[in-house]
């Protein structure tokens, strides 16, 4: 069964068409969504990429994170009629296997939904901040003086805000490989409950609930491996972003049973780039 990789870039167009080259593949369809605000040339990407349309404003923390997935899905799925999962992947995202390691992997992976996913709450990942009150990342500033005086409001009355009737708050990584079957009853969900969308739109972050949530409030939740096969290094303490991995990382990358890495930055990860494609050379010939 065909994989489909779906990649949303930013910058850096070497590396995008180098992490395309490296999954070029006939059973690998990849889709790449461009940033409406990157200044880069379309005709610039591996022509073997079927690119998204139209490009979207993609803005940290906002909704509009969600809002580009949603029409990148029902492009693909719009044209893709058979595949077994979607991979969503940053541009800075890198592969650990090669293609035919990785076919044969996601091949004993089949009946399983790949999503990071824990329950939110005291018991779980306590993020309730980002939907118990207002937030509007990215906006202008109508949007957040408004969304200020709103959370004024709740919090001298003692309120908080509730999630849509029906669900219960799930969060994880933005990053997972979810199933055709599964893809399509979520977008049929979310066509079907406009509530859903409206609450997201004031959830801080809402890329790394919206998809946990409804995948584990739907008939798919039994599938969910709580797994999405990603190395990733964070650094001590909160922080935002994960480290960029460089070549010394490679022996933790390859331990951790990855699918992909995140992240690589073009000259920094070079010696791990080259790393990995020695790896996958090595892998194809064996």
């Amino acid at each position: 069964m065909k994989q489909v990789f779906l990649i949303h870039a930013h910058k850096d167009l070497d590396q995008l068409n180098t992490l395309l080259a490296r999954l070029s593949d006939p059973d690998f369809v990849l889709y790449v969504h461009l940033d409406r605000k990157w200044s880069v040339d379309p005709a610039g990407v591996d022509p073997h990429a079927r690119q998204v349309q139209p490009r979207a404003d993609v803005r940290w923390g906002s909704f509009s994170q969600v809002e580009a997935m949603l029409a990148s899905l029902r492009q693909v799925l719009a044209d893709e009629p058979a595949f077994d999962k979607l991979h969503f992947l940053s541009a800075q995202d890198y592969p650990v296997l090669p293609n035919a390691v990785l076919k044969d992997e996601l091949a004993a992976l089949a009946g399983s939904e790949l999503i990071d996913t824990v329950e939110i709450g005291p018991q779980g990942w306590p993020a309730q901040y980002r939907y118990e009150y207002f937030h509007r990342e990215g906006s202008g500033l109508p949007l957040r003086v408004a969304c200020a005086l709103a959370n004024r409001a709740l919090r001298a009355s003692g309120r908080k805000r509730r999630f849509p009737a029906g669900l219960r708050p799930y969060g994880g990584s933005a990053w997972w490989a979810l199933s055709r079957p599964c893809l399509a009853h979520l977008l049929q969900r979310v066509e079907a409950r406009p509530d859903l969308t409206r609450f997201f739109r004031s959830v801080l972050c809402p890329d790394e609930m919206f998809f946990q949530t409804l995948v584990m409030a739907s008939p798919f939740a039994p599938r969910v491996l709580a797994r999405n096969y990603r190395y990733v290094q964070w650094p001590a303490g909160s922080a935002r972003n994960p480290l960029v991995l460089v070549e010394a990382d490679l022996p933790r990358i390859l331990a951790s049973g990855a699918h992909f890495c995140r992240k690589l930055e073009g000259e920094t990860s070079a010696g791990l780039r080259a790393r990995l494609d020695a790896w996958d050379a090595a892998g194809s010939s064996g």
